[in-house]
């Protein structure tokens, strides 16, 4: 058997917005989103569609539509929309994808300021 790891070589992230946390949990529940992504005090929303999969197995370069992301310092594992909706929030804080997810979204809000 053969075994090849062949990490993705670039992400590119097509569109980026700073929101609330509220916002972001409202949006990714009524979009269908299943979980929400927590790195390093900041919470994270991944539009990401279909196609982006096949690019990714086909190029090694992998889109992602959008990403919202706000500051949430503390991790939960479960946060709560309203009464009856919430949604799961996963910890990502020891992947490297996130980890350079976040690193290139604080370099941009740097060149913002």
């Amino acid at each position: 058997m053969d075994v090849e790891i062949a990490p993705t070589k670039k992400v590119t992230v097509l569109g980026l917005d700073r929101r609330n946390v509220g916002d972001i949990a409202w949006c990714a529940t009524t979009y269908g989103a299943n979980r929400l992504y927590w790195i390093d005090g900041y919470l994270l929303c991944l539009e990401v569609y279909e196609k982006s999969f096949e690019h990714e197995l086909k190029n090694r370069e992998f889109p992602i539509s959008q990403i919202c992301y706000a500051e949430f310092p503390k991790y939960e594992k479960i946060y709560e929309v309203d009464k009856s909706l919430q949604i799961p929030i996963v910890n990502v804080s020891d992947m490297k994808i996130f980890k350079n997810l976040l690193k290139a979204i604080k370099d941009n809000m740097e060149k913002q300021s």
